[in-house]
């Protein structure tokens, strides 16, 4: 590496030897800090058997089993289902993230027996020498050895924004990030000893994506437990204090709370989830936080970065057009710039690639690039001082070279300025322009297609790049994005967060952003409501890609932009996005559906324990619960459990939207009642005329079946080709259970008396009437509403 051997000592240049490592690892003294992605194998079959469902179910089936009625227990087969299901698709998950997170790990370079190599950050031990440079993370916590001009952003641990220039002997802190120069440091705490593991443990500094589903099904799981306890407390007493024998009012009272659990629900969402993550992971995407695949769902607006995003990271010198006569060859200074700086970013490295040598020409001093002064430079003691950086920065507004890097810029080429720098202290000073430095960069064959699809989808893209914003704009125009015509140069925008938050509103194209202003736009846009994804591979990208509601990051960005990120895209596919956000709405939208499905059971079963129960407390003969738990199974299996298996997986475009609980509810309560009502005055009418409770029972499951058959088409709607397959499937199912003999036999149903069957066909159609008539009064107050009400129930 050119310039390394004015950089290390002779100590440092060694390291540690190969059995001074082995002796720490022996000790114990490695950094052994546990994957934030992937928990362990037991882990997960501890977190999917030992469920407070699972125990509830399992008391539930030990009553019923010591009743001898073996077939009434048949809801336990949940208890097996549940575990089995989610325990495959977890581990299913943890494989494919396990082997992503080692495809897309951050892998230090460490120094060993003299020679440099990469390990994973794991492998590190105390004392270990680990190099850096540019856009690398500071993985463990160390003392500098030594530094060329290096300089440390530690904002994600401190808030502090001005990146902190270090020396040897001073300290730098895990969790903080080079932006410029290089150099080496002395591992000095590792594993859980490390600043930015004890400060993520204590302080809570690193959070998980804030999920709107997963809220929203907690707040629905809390209000089902306080609704249970009153209900299942009734249903108890109601039918052990009857004149039924003990085992027939244990078995009414566990058929009762059987059907109040939504016991799929927490089951089917993890599903949806980890097979969103086996799916991206087949597209090298890596999902660090599963709750991002739906926040991206959620996104409306996309930050994008140009360089490594829109265009490929890496660039050809495609010019070098001097400006007059200069007394050296532009080439020569080219190349001994990109000999000077060790760790050498895209530009200097295709200067390189297409720059002879430069000898004799040594470098005295480095001032390496950095995105906040979008410079870089040397001094070659006779040859003079020399800097390479953008012309709008290095050049007043009004000269002729600037005019002229701007009509080529304007092409959406890189054009950067190789001048002689007059002395001053911290800044290149009078710089004398020598040469224009043309760059080419490849628009991604992907990206216009994301950006319409982008697009077609109504969600904004924003285009911040710290590049000239002429140039910007330029490649936005070859992309088609609107209003890359009128690009913005963000010098110009103001601090004020409001202001520029009405800026951001108005425009799709800014150029030469700083790191700092790059955080700040995303802050101004969460203010306007925004849902802010952020997209990006380089060291500028990392403040924004934190603070961003979901953080993206390319597969070949510096190791500290995919250490914040949610989202890694391993093969550096742009156009992956718009397969992320599909994985996102298809989780959102199927959750939607089938919490639809098991919160209209919760609702009717609570409804009918409250009525068979209330009589009983007041003083009236209590009535036997309509149902036994094998009839609860079998509406649980052919109404929600199978279709909503189904559903939970299918493809799912609708676009995702706020106000989850809501839907949810609008659809479940009113469903939920018309069915308790219907099935309860099925069974009374029937059953006040009836010796038989088999009979009367099936009655009122005749009815229970046909209303929640009709809501789960409803909840089905818009229907497909297989979505009404499968609603025909589960009708035809049902049907036949009330047909054939073994059937009637196994789950003591009696569909015989035909003016009984003609009452609860005629209950289910009342309901169907009553079930239609609330969503059309539902769809008139929403459409009614005004429009601010409307955008905060999502906008639909």
């Amino acid at each position: 590496m050119p310039g390394e051997e004015g950089l290390f000592t002779e100590g440092v240049t060694q390291g540690l030897s190969a059995a001074e490592v082995a002796e720490r690892i022996a000790g114990g003294r490695t950094n052994d800090v546990p994957s934030r992605v992937s928990r362990g194998s037991w882990e997960i079959v501890r977190a999917n058997v030992f469920t407070r469902i699972n125990a509830i179910f399992g008391v539930l089936a030990v009553i019923i089993f010591s009743t001898g009625y073996l077939l009434d227990g048949l809801f336990a087969g949940l208890i097996v289902a549940n575990s089995v299901v989610g325990i495959v698709q977890e581990l299913r998950a943890k494989r494919t993230l396990d082997r992503l997170v080692i495809v897309g790990q951050v892998r230090p370079t460490v120094r060993r027996d003299g020679v440099s190599r990469e390990v994973p950050p794991g492998e590190l031990v105390v004392d270990d020498v680990v190099e850096v440079g540019a856009g690398d993370q500071i993985v463990v916590d160390g003392e500098v050895l030594a530094a060329e001009a290096l300089e440390v952003d530690e904002s994600l641990l401190t808030g502090e924004s001005d990146p902190v220039v270090k020396h040897p002997g001073e300290e730098v802190m895990s969790g903080s990030f080079v932006v410029a120069g290089s150099g080496a440091y002395r591992a000095t705490k590792v594993g859980r000893e490390s600043y930015a593991v004890r400060l993520a443990e204590e302080a809570g500094q690193f959070t998980l994506v804030d999920s709107e589903l997963r809220r929203g099904i907690d707040k629905i799981l809390k209000v089902v437990t306080y609704v249970l306890v009153p209900a299942g407390a009734l249903s108890i007493y109601n039918q052990l204090s009857g004149s039924q024998a003990l085992p027939d009012a244990l078995r009414g009272m566990v058929a009762a709370l059987v059907p109040m659990v939504p016991e799929g629900l927490i089951l089917l969402t993890s599903v949806a989830f980890a097979v969103g993550v086996v799916r991206l992971g087949g597209r090298q995407c890596l999902v660090n936080e599963l709750p991002a695949i739906e926040g991206l769902a959620r996104v409306d607006v996309v930050c994008a970065d140009k360089t490594g995003t829109l265009t490929e990271n890496a660039m050809r010198l495609a010019e070098v057009r001097p400006l007059g006569e200069p007394d050296v060859a532009p080439e020569t200074v080219l190349a001994a710039l990109a000999a000077a700086d060790p760790r050498p970013n895209a530009s200097l490295l295709a200067i390189a690639e297409a720059s002879p040598p430069a000898p004799g020409w040594t470098a005295g001093s480095v001032t390496p690039f950095s995105s906040a002064r979008k410079w870089s430079g040397a001094s070659f003691g006779e040859h003079g001082d020399w800097v390479l950086g953008a012309p709008d920065v290095l050049l007043d507004a009004g000269s002729a070279e600037r005019a002229e890097a701007e009509r080529i810029g304007a092409r959406g080429l890189r054009v950067l300025l190789l001048g002689r720098a007059g002395p001053a202290a911290g800044a290149p000073g009078g710089v004398t322009p020598v040469a224009l430095v043309v760059l080419e960069q490849k628009i991604r064959d992907d990206a216009r297609e994301t950006l319409d699809y982008f697009a077609e989808q109504g969600v904004a893209v924003k285009v911040i790049s710290g590049d000239n914003a002429v140039s910007v704009g330029a490649v936005a125009r070859t992309l088609g994005l609107p209003g890359a015509d009128t690009p913005v140069d963000a010098r110009t925008l103001p601090e004020d967060p409001g202001q520029l938050a009405g800026e951001l509103e108005g425009a799709a194209v800014f150029g030469r952003v700083t790191p700092a202003q790059k955080r700040a736009m995303v802050a101004a846009l969460q203010s306007r409501g925004h849902t802010v994804a952020m997209t990006g591979d380089g060291v500028n990208d990392v403040l924004a890609l934190k603070d961003a509601d979901v953080g993206v990051a390319m597969g070949a960005g510096s190791p500290a932009t995919r250490s914040v990120a949610q989202i890694v895209l391993l093969d550096n596919a742009f156009a992956t996005l718009p397969y992320v956000v599909g994985e996102g709405r298809r989780v959102i939208g199927n959750i939607e559906r089938v919490a639809s499905l098991f919160l209209t059971k919760t609702v009717y079963s609570v409804l009918l324990a409250l009525i068979v129960g209330v009589p009983g407390l007041i003083g009236y003969d209590a009535v036997p619960y309509p149902f036994l738990p094998r009839h609860v199974t079998i509406v649980g299996w052919f109404t929600i459990g199978l279709p909503a298996f189904v559903l939970s997986l299918a493809p799912n475009n609708d676009r995702a939207r706020g106000g989850f609980v809501g839907r949810v509810l609008r659809t479940a309560v009113p469903a939920g009642i018309v069915i308790g009502a219907a099935s309860f005055t099925a069974y009374v009418l029937v059953h006040s005329g009836a010796t038989d409770q088999v009979q009367a029972s099936t009655t009122a499951l005749i009815t229970v079946m046909a209303l929640a058959l009709w809501v789960l088409g409803v909840v089905a709607r818009p229907y497909t080709w297989w979505k009404a397959g499968l609603v025909a499937a589960m009708v035809l199912i049902s049907g036949l259970m009330f047909v054939v003999p073994l059937s009637r036999r196994l789950f003591l149903l009696d569909p015989g008396n035909g003016a009984y069957t003609l009452t609860a066909l005629a209950c289910a159609a009342a309901g169907i009437v009553l079930i239609e008539l609330s969503r059309w009064i539902a769809g008139g107050l929403r459409r009614d509403r005004p429009a601010a009400a409307a955008n905060f129930d999502g906008g639909r």
